[in-house]
């Protein structure tokens, strides 16, 4: 499964960090390709390719903010949860991702 994905945190700092390195180290450890995008307070790292984004099964979106370039996902499938969640069950949010798509 290809998954992409945003972490964008209230303040910008360790949520949106701390989710992007949580859920690509689930992401990989359960044998999925995964890349996700970091806005924060220095701005957006990591940016998504507008090929990754057409190639991925799913979208995670762990924000507790607005992101900003949500429209680049329409059409996608979309999974929106606050970062808290991404931080604390990255492997329970993989998990549900792969759900998703096999009820395609």
């Amino acid at each position: 499964m290809k998954i992409v994905g945003v972490a964008a945190c209230t303040v910008g700092i360790a949520h949106t960090y701390i989710a992007q390195e949580k859920l690509e180290n689930a992401g990989k450890a359960a044998g999925h390709e995964i890349a996700i995008e970091t806005q924060g307070t220095i701005g957006t790292e990591n940016e998504l390719t507008k090929e990754q984004i057409t190639a991925a099964d799913i979208v995670i979106l762990a924000a507790d903010v607005k992101i900003a370039g949500r429209e680049r996902f329409e059409g996608k499938r979309i999974i929106q949860v606050p970062t808290e969640v991404a931080v604390k069950s990255p492997n329970k949010l993989i998990e549900k991702a792969a759900e998703v798509i096999e009820k395609k």
